[in-house]
Order: structure tokens, then C-alpha cells, then sequence
């Protein structure tokens, strides 16, 4: 069976990448692996975040952790991807800051830790405020790394990623509406429908997000190999 180092602590991500995968792979996050270094994402692009995390990782696991996965051959992988909403009205932005876009109010270099899902909420709607329906159009845009972890036996270079990506088209509404999902998923309606990510439930959503898309384009490679 494939095992799959998913390169995240968040448990929403985690049940979405599990449930669109499905169960002929074997899932780790990094709760497994509680020594894990902390990976600075500092790319300016979605590609360039996800590739450095399963990069890193990848590497991490040969050096440290190899007697873990010591009988998986090539079938170890480390899962890392890169998300956020870009949305046109605000140039693309929040992008590759959308999980800490509240905190670039308080560093200058954007290098400060996530902040609250309502804390960015409330900055996105405060700079579309004066926006009009037709022009707060947006997107969520994913791109999934996947890099094979190599045992040392192999005396090889980590080699480059396979990149996924998967975009989801949609607009941003005044207010926030729905319980589920998280993230900007209340203020997100996905082209085609009048209910946000959050009243959609995780069904819709996972047929219809960026992530799903990126991971189909994954499973379908992995399935293939």
C-alpha cells in the first residue's frame, strides 16, 4: 500500500485529503511525527511553498526517520500543498498570505504565524467594503508537491516534485454565511451555485474545491504508476 505523509497538522485538510483519496492509501501527518522541522514558506508562488515543505521533508525523513519507513520502497511519498483565494478586486491578494492576512497589518515582511479565520475574514470583507457584486470575483488555487522519500541505501539526490494544481472560480459576498468548512469558505460562492463553501457541506465541496481537483489530478497519478 502507498503511504502518504500528509505535510500538515490541520485536521480539516486532513479529512478532506482523506476522504477525496480515499482508502487504498495509508495516511501520516505530522501529529506522526512531532520532531519535524518547521518549514519556512517564504515563496512568493503557490508551487514554490508546497515543493520547498515536501522538499524538506522528504529529506528530513532520510536523515532522521528512515527505520520508519525502511520497508516502503517506493512507495513512501510526502504530500505538502499551498492554497489560498486570490481574488481580482484586491490584485490577487490575500494569495500566498491567505492564512496569515491579518497579520501583515502588524509585519511588514509578512512573516508572522497564521492568524484567526475570522480575523482575515473581517480584513477581506473591510477591503472589498465598497466593492460591487459583479467585481468581487475570486478563486481558490491549490498546488499539491509530491516528492518520493528515498532510502539512504539509494544514494540519491531528493528529487524534484510532481506538481498538481486545481483552481476553483467563484465570487466573495458582503457577509459571511454557513458553520461548515473553514478558512474563507462563508464568504466563498463557487461559480454555478448560491450557497457558500460553508452551507455547500463537505460532500459538494469535495467535488468541487481546488484541492479536489488538484488531488484527482494526484490519484490519477499515482494510480497510474
Amino acid at each position: 500500500m502507498t503511504m502518504l505523509l500528509i505535510a500538515t497538522r490541520n485536521a480539516h485538510k486532513v479529512g478532506e485529503i482523506r476522504a477525496i483519496l480515499g482508502d487504498r492509501f495509508q495516511f501520516l501527518t505530522l501529529k506522526d511525527f512531532p520532531g519535524a522541522p518547521k518549514v519556512v514558506e517564504d515563496a512568493n508562488t503557490f508551487a514554490g511553498n508546497a515543493a520547498k515543505k515536501a522538499v524538506e521533508l522528504a529529506k528530513w525523513l532520510v536523515d532522521v526517520q528512515s527505520s520508519r519507513f525502511k520497508d516502503q520502497g517506493s512507495r513512501f511519498f510526502v504530500l505538502a500543498d499551498d492554497s489560498g483565494l486570490e481574488v481580482d478586486a484586491l490584485n490577487g491578494a490575500p494569495g500566498v498570505h491567505s492564512a496569515r492576512f491579518a497579520a501583515l497589518d502588524r509585519s511588514a515582511d509578512g512573516s508572522s504565524a497564521n492568524t484567526p479565520d475570522a480575523d482575515n475574514n473581517a480584513k477581506l470583507l473591510r477591503l472589498l467594503k465598497n466593492v460591487p457584486l459583479e467585481k468581487r470575483t475570486a478563486r481558490f488555487h491549490c498546488v499539491i508537491a509530491l516528492v518520493p522519500v528515498q532510502t539512504p541505501d539509494a544514494r540519491s539526490q531528493t528529487p524534484d516534485p510532481n506538481l498538481f494544481d486545481g483552481v476553483c472560480e467563484g465570487g466573495i459576498l458582503f457577509e459571511p454565511r454557513g458553520k461548515n468548512g473553514f478558512g474563507y469558505d462563508p464568504l466563498f460562492v463557487p461559480a454555478g451555485f448560491e450557497q457558500t463553501f460553508a452551507e455547500l457541506g463537505e460532500d459538494v465541496k469535495n467535488r468541487l474545491s481546488h484541492r479536489a481537483r488538484a488531488l484527482e489530478k494526484l490519484k490519477t497519478f499515482l494510480t497510474t504508476k
